[in-house]
């Protein structure tokens, strides 16, 4: 593999290429899950670099995983163990960050490194806003990896992260690359040329296209979720109706730009709490809302007091460091993080010294909550944080002044500096189940991590498990995009519990109440990818040359039959086959285009 190495450095510079388990820890391992030993990870500065290293790939049957900022929950992103058949070289598109402003800001178009905190940024000056505004963005995820696994996000109109623009290579059955240019923007005839104009910013205004057919966003999404009696959940990642090309595609494609539509941000805000001892309270609200209401919330997140205790103690650190020095440096923060873990794993002294050491600090420091979520966090189990905007405000009000208090449950409206750290404690909590997990590894063997859809119809939302699951955890954490009947379940499992048993217990059990899964993480490597998903993989990818093993799936070259794997033979055969792969020497790169058909 040296001549590919001399070739990466070629292309990008030797600072860019990096191998050794030191230098590409921080890319090869997954944020929560996953780890793998890869031959390099190469860091293109230009989509032309981007090209030429995708090329080199092709050519010597390596396997490609592109990534971006590594900031998925399920693995995704990164090597699944080391039982590959071929080497694995780990593309990382971060220095590819460019937004450019299409129509006055109502569309952007994005590279593959641009991230969701930096869109907002951009776009904030003309009062507008991304798909997504808080969660993902506050740990540096990139717009491109919310579009390729259909992210859903906290805002309840824009639905999952789509798009029919996009800029894209792919593999074909006979090993050649193609490159794909559905952007709608005129860039020539030669892949070359096409992105070579696209580094510049070489083109205008009269080289952008308006396709009416094609969408950028989910369009439809704001009157799917308002369907409160339909049987079938409001999104998850199985669902075919949001797979086009780029769009769910988990990597089985290198995308070089996509473009997406941006929202007109609301002005005037205001922030309900809502705490109840009664789901059905809750269920209450969401229904009569999204069934009743002239004006659909912004966001309505759920979390449970479970998940308010997880946060307050373990996700204090991100709380604090978000709220005094924004989001803008946390993805360096993570890198500084990851490098020292590297370090102190290397000296014997395990993995999570920083985890140890932050838990510490943060927990002499003075509470950081206010005392009337504290307070409301004493008081009841569940709690709801409604976001209005603009007439929805008044209109809000009302309602709950007509319906609360109840028995079980109360309201207030939060003042402008509470709202804003209920909803940064509500997405602090994701890290702050890693953290309790990496400070305590003698009384945790390790996270089942849940991220479900219920049905919309549903009105028993709450879990209640058997006592024969619960006994295996240590703490439980629920939280979730309430509106949109998305929830995350994650268990911390009891050191010495058999994760793969107690995980097939708790999907047996969701299967029974109708929910789909993933609903917005994408499968990684923790789900088994359903077969809508597995043909959208295989039809992008017939090779298995990009991000193989994915859902589940093999993570063999599907056009060779003499290389082994260590996938049942089942899984192999509900992937399918491509037939015999072109030899090295016949391989080739090609551009295409194609028609786009219209939006189902």
């Amino acid at each position: 593999m040296q001549p590919l190495l001399s070739k990466f450095q070629q292309f990008v510079g030797h600072r860019h290429v990096l191998v050794g388990d030191r230098q590409t820890r921080r890319f090869r391992k997954g944020y929560r899950f996953g780890d793998g030993k890869v031959l390099a990870v190469v860091r293109p500065g230009t989509l032309l670099e981007q090209w030429r290293v995708l090329q080199a790939c092709v050519e010597a049957d390596v396997i490609v995983i592109c990534q971006a900022a590594n900031t998925g929950l399920t693995g995704g992103s990164t090597p699944d163990g080391n039982d590959y058949d071929r080497p694995i070289v780990i593309i990382n598109t971060l220095r590819l960050d460019r937004i450019d402003l299409l129509s006055e800001g109502r569309q952007v178009l994005c590279l593959p490194g641009a991230t969701l905190d930096k869109l907002e940024k951009r776009l904030r000056p003309l009062g507008r806003e991304p798909h997504s505004v808080i969660g993902s963005s506050c740990i540096g995820a990139s717009v491109i990896g919310g579009v390729c696994n259909n992210s859903g996000g906290s805002l309840i109109r824009r639905g999952p992260a789509y798009t029919q623009l996009a800029l894209f290579a792919q593999v074909d059955a006979q090993g050649i690359l193609h490159l794909v240019n559905h952007l709608g923007v005129e860039l020539g005839a030669v892949p070359e040329t096409i992105l070579a104009r696209l580094d510049k910013g070489d083109y205008t205004a009269a080289d952008v296209r308006e396709e009416g057919n094609q969408w950028a966003s989910d369009r439809g999404y704001h009157d799917h979720v308002r369907e409160v009696d339909a049987p079938t959940p409001a999104r998850f990642n199985a669902d075919p109706r949001r797979h086009y090309e780029a769009s769910g595609s988990a990597g089985k494609v290198a995308v070089f730009a996509l473009r997406l539509d941006t929202f007109e941000a609301d002005l005037d805000i205001a922030v309900f709490y809502i705490g109840s001892n009664d789901p059905s309270d809750l269920a209450m609200v969401r229904r009569d809302i999204l069934s009743g209401f002239t004006n659909m919330p912004i966001a309505g997140e759920y979390m449970h007091r479970g998940a308010y205790d997880l946060s307050q103690r373990y996700g204090k650190d991100l709380f604090l460091f978000v709220k005094h020095l924004g989001t803008d440096n946390v993805p360096k923060a993570y890198a500084v993080k990851s490098w020292f873990d590297g370090l102190t794993e290397k000296l014997g002294m395990g993995g999570h010294v920083t985890d140890r050491l932050l838990q510490a600090v943060v927990g002499v420091l003075p509470e950081h909550l206010p005392a009337r979520l504290n307070d409301y966090r004493d008081r009841y189990e569940h709690h709801l944080m409604l976001r209005m905007g603009g007439e929805g405000i008044a209109e809000a009000r009302a309602y709950l002044a007509r319906h609360f208090p109840t028995q079980a449950g109360a309201y207030f409206e939060c003042t402008e500096e509470e709202g804003k750290c209920a909803y940064l404690n509500r997405f602090a909590i994701g890290g702050s189940v890693v953290r309790f997990r990496d400070v305590h590894p003698d009384e945790v063997e390790d996270i089942v991590a849940l991220d479900i859809a219920l049905p919309r119809n549903t009105v028993d939302w709450f879990e209640t498990l058997p006592a024969e699951l619960e006994q295996h955890f240590v703490r439980k954490m629920y939280c979730g995009h309430f509106f949109c009947h998305v929830l995350h379940q994650e268990y911390l499992v009891r050191r010495g519990g058999d994760l793969h048993a107690i995980e097939a217990a708790m999907l047996k059990l969701l299967d029974a109440r109708g929910a789909e899964y993933p609903a917005e993480h994408n499968v990684g490597h923790l789900y088994d990818a359903k077969p809508a998903l597995r043909d959208h993989y295989r039809q992008l990818d017939p090779t298995n040359s990009f991000n193989p093993g994915i859902g589940k799936t093999p993570a063999r070259n599907t056009g060779r039959r003499d290389i082994e794997t260590s996938r049942s033979p089942a899984q192999i055969d509900a992937y399918g086959t491509a037939g015999p792969r072109l030899s090295t020497a016949n391989k080739g790169v090609a551009l295409r285009f194609q028609k786009p058909r219209d939006n189902r």
